[in-house]
């Protein structure tokens, strides 16, 4: 089969700079390869990598794009540019996978690949216009359940297939994990950061006391952040808190990011995004590498985290959320290592059926009953 993934206009590939969907993307074609199909990936220009370039067996094309802006209607004007870029060069192929607004809208030519559109974020209205391609695929049942709200004429289009995780997951560390609350995402507000910070001096002295926080991730807005003024604002929120709390800025390298994630105890990700998140990557990676995830209730999370089985969940709903949130995580911090290192065993079982191998081939299957249906279908 071949197979043709165009990333967005954003964040290069290999995820260099980040990126969940270009990290999933990046690892699922590679995936694809050793299964047995010819695959390229299109991406960004970025600085150091070359315009063409084979990377795991995968054809690398990469046309021009862009920093990610501030506003999001420049945002949708330079996503137009880097599709129309991006159709221009377009190789035959058997399936399409787009993960950008526009590049559905403007591929018509059945050559191309059966269209396949990966969602990724709470659709804004945008399905309506997708009623000519072959697939919707949500990364959650919320996400699926958004998408029919909005265009309940192509329920039949719909499938879920999750994030991968990509990497593989392997035994338990041996490392010793500390009393860590760890958070690794964008530095942004709708991450749930300022409420998390919020929430810090609520907690009992001697639990502040006893625990570190640790925060890892971008705040520059062509990153995704929230820029310079909101990362200052929230450093003296963290400051004001009583907490111990250490801002380590973007951590890129998978290794490294790893050794994080396998020190802490708890890792806490309170995205208070109702239309953004999907299914965020960054807890199922904590989670495989044995970290007891704390999350707000967004419906994405159900998908995955089982409060008081593999994770926790608190009501950021609440009428006072940084109360909610403060009251959960004492609960939670007060259980004692032992306890937190069970929970984190049963996200790890959970977590590995993530896998990108197993992933990949719940795309490949959904690939070829698409490409079995007959042209017009």
């Amino acid at each position: 089969m071949r197979i043709t993934i165009v990333l967005g206009a954003f964040f290069p590939v290999p995820p260099i700079v980040g990126g969940a969907v270009e990290k999933v993307w990046f690892a699922l074609a590679q995936e694809f390869v050793r299964q047995g199909h010819e695959v390229m990936q299109i991406s960004r220009t970025y600085p150091g990598l070359p315009e063409h370039e084979e990377i795991g067996g995968v054809r690398h094309l990469r046309v021009p794009g862009y920093a990610q802006p501030r506003s999001i209607i420049w945002l949708k004007w330079l996503d137009l540019l880097y599709s129309l870029r991006v159709r221009h060069i377009l190789p035959p192929g058997d399936i399409l996978v787009t993960n950008t607004f526009w590049l559905p809208i403007l591929v018509r030519r059945h050559n191309r690949g059966r269209l396949y559109v990966h969602v990724q974020r709470g659709p804004k209205g945008q399905m309506r216009w997708y009623s000519h391609v072959a697939r919707l695929c949500a990364v959650s049942r919320a996400i699926a359940d958004e998408i029919i709200a909005q265009a309940p004429e192509l329920r039949a289009k719909v499938r879920v297939i999750p994030n991968a995780l990509p990497f593989r997951v392997d035994e338990a560390s041996s490392v010793a994990r500390e009393r860590t609350v760890l958070f690794v995402g964008r530095v942004h507000p709708e991450k749930g950061i300022e409420l998390f910070l919020r929430a810090l001096p609520l907690l009992p002295r001697t639990v502040l006391s006893d625990w570190k926080v640790k925060i890892v991730g971008p705040h520059e807005v062509e990153l995704g952040g929230g820029g310079e003024s909101f990362l200052r604002r929230m450093q003296r929120l963290a400051a004001a808190s009583g907490a111990q709390v250490e801002w380590l800025g973007p951590v890129f390298d998978s290794s490294a990011l790893a050794a994080q994630y396998r020190s802490s105890l708890v890792f806490i990700y309170p995205s208070v995004a109702e239309k953004g998140e999907a299914l965020p990557v960054a807890p199922l990676e904590a989670m495989a590498e044995g970290c007891a995830a704390f999350v707000s209730n967004l419906a994405c999370f159900r998908d995955y985290i089982a409060d008081g089985v593999n994770g926790f969940v608190f009501d950021h709903r609440a009428a006072a959320p940084e109360k909610a949130l403060a009251e959960r995580l004492a609960e939670v911090l007060q259980l004692g290592p032992a306890m937190l290192e069970k929970i984190g065993q049963a996200a790890r079982a959970e977590a590995a059926e993530f896998e990108v191998a197993n992933v990949a081939r719940r795309y490949i299957e959904d690939f070829t009953s698409l490409c079995q249906l007959a042209p017009n279908e």
